[in-house]
């Protein structure tokens, strides 16, 4: 039986769980499937077990020396998919037993463009919900004479329990995924073109579910198909290069103000403003404050420390983005797209 998926699988922000990840995959996966693993700059010893197990399982291993944005990593894995569907999957991803199936049954069933799993956050695996599907549109606020585009974007169930809404999780018609899993019926990236990697960081989902509605495509929830999401704190040396980069406020800023641009959207709306407010949250809470309170023999620094350390660490994180780029002068400069506007889906007054 020939496949009809191909399983791209590419790092989201470290590279200490690919070998979970990735045996979690060849474990739980009944239907015949062609994986694709694309592997951006990824520490010795992690490069040596996929060169292994790409030759025990037969996948095809792409290998990058310096690393890559979300969405330059994905589009390299697609160039090289043929099948029907593809997945996107994030290395830091465990699956649960048949997730596959459901995921291609439920396109299958309902023509769907995109299905996303019911993702779940942290251990123990598939009992917190992360995103059970969601609403992602631009819409119209009139304010007097003036109207303005905002983007409107909701989770579904984030952060509940899964036994406290499970008669409530069902198959549905959606708006929103995310790339750390999701099923993609190919033939839509005829109609789109590949992921846009101008958006190096954030809001990159958001902006593809939003040009899956505008070709008329459509989205669907299936919560029979499992996985999760594992976050953890950066201890290890080794995925920090990456994780700075991945989370830099330069990647950031630079996302945020080209979404901005390509959906004619206003940088002063509260969406963006808390975002930018944000900038570096990620590290902070991942790394940051850990070590600081790892340091302080687990006491809870005060307010007036952590600033001045988010002070010094915002330098260095500015450090490691202009090393990078040093480096890595092809990165510096991203494709060129044309800015194409999504139609608004609702108008209200505001």
């Amino acid at each position: 039986m020939q496949p009809k998926v191909t399983i791209i699988v590419s790092p989201r922000e470290r590279f200490s769980h690919a070998k979970a990840s990735l045996e979690s995959i060849y474990a739980h996966t009944q239907i015949p499937f062609q994986l694709i693993y694309v592997d951006g700059g990824s520490p010795r010893d992690v490069h040596n077990y996929l060169q292994q197990k790409s030759t025990e399982q037969g996948f095809q291993l792409i290998r990058t020396e310096s690393f890559l944005a979300p969405n330059q990593a994905r589009n390299l894995g697609l160039a090289q998919a043929k099948t029907d569907y593809v997945v996107f999957i994030d290395n830091d991803v465990e699956v649960e037993p048949g997730w596959l199936n459901h995921l291609v049954t439920c396109a299958d069933d309902t023509q769907a463009t995109v299905v996303c799993p019911l993702t779940c956050i942290g251990k123990p695996l598939g009992e917190k919900i992360h995103l059970a599907g969601g609403e992602a549109r631009i819409v119209l606020s009139i304010k007097g004479e003036q109207m303005q585009r905002r983007v409107h974007e909701k989770h579904y169930f984030v952060n509940r329990p899964v036994v406290d809404v499970q008669d409530q999780l069902q198959r549905q018609h959606c708006e929103f995924a995310e790339f750390h899993c999701m099923l993609v019926r190919q033939s839509v990236f005829e109609a789109i073109g590949p992921l846009d990697e101008n958006l190096l960081s954030t809001r990159e989902h958001i902006d593809f579910c939003l040009t899956v509605g505008q070709v008329g495509g459509s989205i669907y929830c299936e919560p029979a198909a499992v996985v999760t999401y594992v976050p953890e704190v950066l201890y290890r040396w080794h995925d920090l290069a990456y994780f700075m980069l991945r989370w830099s406020d330069e990647w950031d800023v630079r996302s945020l103000e080209y979404f901005c641009k390509k959906w004619d959207l206003p940088k002063r709306d509260k969406y963006f403003k808390k975002r930018y407010r944000r900038l570096g949250h990620r590290r902070h809470q991942a790394f940051l404050k850990p070590w600081v309170q790892w340091l302080l023999f687990g006491i809870t620094p005060p307010p007036a420390l952590m600033t001045l350390l988010i002070g010094l660490e915002r330098r260095l994180n500015g450090w490691i983005t202009a090393r990078y780029y040093r480096l890595h002068p092809e990165r510096q400069q991203l494709p060129q797209r044309t800015v194409v506007l999504a139609p608004s889906e609702t108008v209200r007054a505001a």
